[in-house]
């Protein structure tokens, strides 16, 4: 055997392999290999998106609590004020019942005071007529006159 016939045809062979696979086998890889490139990319690209929303989310749900105890707050402070209403509403109410009761009382008092008032001038009118008689029972003394009308004091 020849060795440049041999060599000849390994480098003929070994062409027609670089051309084979150059023509056939070569695109399909390249192929392969740009769609594993780009489905990398992508995820790389969806993954640091994600990342972003979920900093997004975060910021935004901060927000949205922070919101929600200022709301609390708020509606916390508003019943208390209206607690304050309430309260200052049934001691005004319940003053002005107080007030109501003691005029009812100082009426009713005024009124008692009166009945016994017109009891005494009564009773005073009755014990006059009653001295006033004795005194023109009797005969027209001084010292008779002044000891009954002391008596009629004791009286009274």
């Amino acid at each position: 055997m020849n060795i440049n016939l041999s060599l000849l045809a390994q480098a003929f062979t070994f062409a027609l392999f670089i051309w084979f696979t150059v023509k056939f086998i070569w695109p399909p890889l390249l192929r392969a290999i740009e769609q594993r490139q780009k489905q990398i990319a992508d995820g790389l690209a969806a993954a640091e998106r994600g990342k972003q929303d979920l900093e997004q989310a975060s910021k935004r749900t901060a927000e949205l609590l922070r919101e929600a105890k200022q709301q609390a707050q708020d509606i916390l402070g508003q019943a208390d004020k209206r607690a304050v209403e309430l309260i200052e509403e049934a001691k005004g109410a319940a003053k002005a019942e107080g007030e109501r009761l003691v005029a009812g009382a100082k009426a009713e008092i005024e009124q008692e005071v009166s009945r016994a008032r017109e009891m005494l001038r009564a009773q005073v009118a009755a014990l006059a007529v009653a001295g006033a008689e004795q005194i023109l029972r009797r005969e027209v003394d001084a010292k008779a006159h002044a000891d009954l009308l002391r008596s009629v004091q004791s009286q009274l």
